[in-house]
Parts: structure tokens; C-alpha cells; sequence
């Protein structure tokens, strides 16, 4: 899939906290109300927050908009996603 880097903007777009746009998505990963996890353009992306919701998702065009109370976006190196290390790789980084 890294044929797909580069092809498309990654772009986050988040107003006061509570709904963000984010383009340049491949895959969503997993969501609940506390964490969205994202397979995007640059790496898999984890939003963590409240009540999370995914609003609208149109992955042919690769945009995902949420809303909720955003704490955080942490990204993960798209060559070594964390559900791809394991459980040794998460406890000896």
C-alpha cells in the first residue's frame, strides 16, 4: 500500500476541540467513544478523547469527519504500526 503515500494531502482540520475533518485516509482501524484509530496517507493515526463519534466516513475519497472532545492526535510510523509490533515491541520500545 505505500504506493498510496505521497498520492493524496493528509490534512486534519479540528474546530475548538470537537469536530475534525481529516483527509487523506486509507482504512478506519478500530473506534469507540474514547479512540479513533485511522490508516492514513502518513501513518496510522490515534485520536483519543469523549464520546467520539465518526460522523461521516467516504473512503473512496479517503475523508473521515468525527466530533466529540478531541485530548489528543498521536501518529505512529507507517512502516511500524503498533498493532504490527506486538506485545514485545510495546513493552521494550
Amino acid at each position: 500500500m505505500d504506493e498510496h503515500i505521497g498520492a493524496r494531502t493528509h490534512k486534519v482540520n479540528l474546530l475548538n476541540r470537537g469536530v475534525g475533518a481529516i483527509s487523506g485516509v486509507r482504512d478506519v482501524k478500530a473506534f469507540n467513544e474514547s479512540e479513533i484509530i485511522l490508516d492514513t496517507d502518513m501513518g496510522i493515526l490515534s485520536i483519543k478523547g469523549t464520546d467520539l463519534h465518526v460522523t461521516k466516513l467516504t473512503l473512496e475519497k479517503g475523508e473521515v469527519e468525527v466530533d466529540g472532545t478531541v485530548d489528543s492526535f498521536v501518529y505512529t510510523s507507517p512502516k511500524e504500526p503498533a498493532s504490527e509490533r506486538g506485545v514485545f515491541g510495546r513493552l521494550f520500545r
